[in-house]
C-alpha cells in the first residue's frame, strides 16, 4: 500500500501585505527616533516647555493681570525674574500664561488641520479621478492665503481672538497635510494588499481607516511637529499686529508690541523675554520635526 505524499500546507497569503502591524512598528520607530541621542535633548526641552505652560502659572502664583503702578518698569530681580511692565504687572507671570496660550491654540489648530488634512488627502488619493482634481484645486486656492493673511481676514470678519487665530492656522494648514498624505496614498493604492481588499469587496472607508491611514502616520507626525513652529509664529505675528489675542490677556506677540516702545529708554526685558520664548519654542519644534523626518524618511519623500 503506497503512501500518499502530501505537500506541506503553505500559509495563506496575507491580503493586508503586513500593513496591519505597521502602526505599532511606526510608533516604535517614532519612539526610537525620540530616544536617539540627537533628539533626546529636544524632546526634553519641549516637555519642559509643556510643563512650564501647564503648571508654571500655578507654581509661580502671581496674577498676570494684577496692576501695581508703584512697581512699574522694574528691572529683573528676585521678586520679578523678568521684571515688570509699565503697569507693574509681573512679566514672568505673563510669560508663563503666554506660553500656555501659544501652545494651547497652536496644538489645537495643528491637531484639527492634521486630522482634516489627513482624511482629505487619504480619500482623494485613494479615490482619484474627478474628485481628486476638484478637491486638489480647492486646496491650491487655500494655499494662496498664508496663515497671517488668513488670520487678518478672519480677525476683521469675526473679531480678533483665539478662535479666529486658531481657525486661520487650522484652515491654512489643511492643504499641507492633504498633500503629504495624498502623495503617499498614490504610491500605496496600486499595491497588492489594496487590490486584495477591493477584490474581497471591502468598502473604501474600511480600506482607508484600516490599511491606508496607519501607513501615512509617519508623514503626518513630521508635518505636525513642524506645524507647531509655524503656528507659534503665526500666533505671535497676529498678536504683534494687534489682530490676535487681545490685551489684557497675556500673549507673546502682544507683549512684544507693548514693550517695543520702551526699548529705547532701556526697559528691554518687556520685549526680549517673550521674543526668546518664541525663538526657543520654534527652534525646538523645528528641530524635532527635522529629526523625525530624517529618521522616518531618510530618502526625502516627505519634504514639504
Amino acid at each position: 500500500m503506497s503512501a500518499t505524499m502530501r505537500e506541506p500546507a503553505r500559509p495563506a497569503p496575507d491580503p493586508h501585505g503586513g500593513r496591519a502591524a505597521r502602526s505599532p512598528a511606526l510608533l516604535r520607530r517614532v519612539w526610537a527616533a525620540i530616544g536617539s541621542a540627537g533628539l533626546r535633548a529636544v524632546a526634553i526641552g519641549l516637555l519642559l516647555f509643556l510643563a512650564l505652560a501647564l503648571v508654571g502659572p500655578l507654581l509661580w502664583g502671581k496674577d498676570p493681570l494684577e496692576v501695581e503702578l508703584s512697581s512699574g518698569l522694574q528691572s529683573p530681580s528676585a521678586a520679578h525674574p523678568f521684571g515688570t511692565d509699565e503697569l507693574g504687572r509681573d512679566v514672568f507671570a505673563r510669560f508663563l500664561v503666554g506660553a500656555r496660550i501659544s501652545l494651547a491654540v497652536g496644538v489645537c489648530a495643528v491637531f484639527a488641520s492634521s486630522v482634516i488634512g489627513t482624511l482629505i488627502g487619504a480619500f482623494t488619493g485613494l479615490v482619484g479621478g474627478v474628485v481628486d482634481a476638484v478637491i486638489g484645486r480647492a486646496l491650491d486656492g487655500v494655499l494662496a492665503f498664508p496663515a497671517l493673511i488668513m488670520g487678518m481676514a478672519l480677525a476683521v470678519a469675526m473679531g480678533p481672538g483665539p478662535v479666529s487665530v486658531g481657525l486661520a492656522i487650522a484652515v491654512t494648514g489643511v492643504p499641507w497635510y492633504a498633500r503629504t498624505v495624498r502623495s503617499e496614498v498614490l504610491s500605496l493604492r496600486s499595491r497588492e494588499f489594496i487590490d486584495a481588499q477591493r477584490v474581497l469587496g471591502a468598502p473604501t472607508g474600511h480600506i482607508l481607516v484600516r490599511h491606508v491611514l496607519p501607513s501615512v502616520l509617519g508623514g503626518v507626525a513630521v508635518q505636525a511637529s513642524l506645524g507647531i513652529a509655524y503656528a507659534v509664529l503665526a500666533i505671535a505675528g497676529l498678536g504683534f499686529l494687534g489682530l490676535g489675542i487681545q490685551p489684557p490677556t497675556p500673549e507673546w506677540g502682544g507683549m512684544i508690541t507693548e514693550g517695543r516702545t520702551y526699548l529705547i529708554s532701556g526697559q528691554w526685558w518687556m520685549s526680549i523675554f517673550p521674543g526668546l520664548g518664541i525663538l526657543a519654542l520654534v527652534t525646538l519644534s523645528m528641530a524635532l520635526g527635522e529629526g523625525l523626518r530624517d529618521h522616518l524618511d531618510p530618502h526625502g519623500k516627505l519634504r514639504r
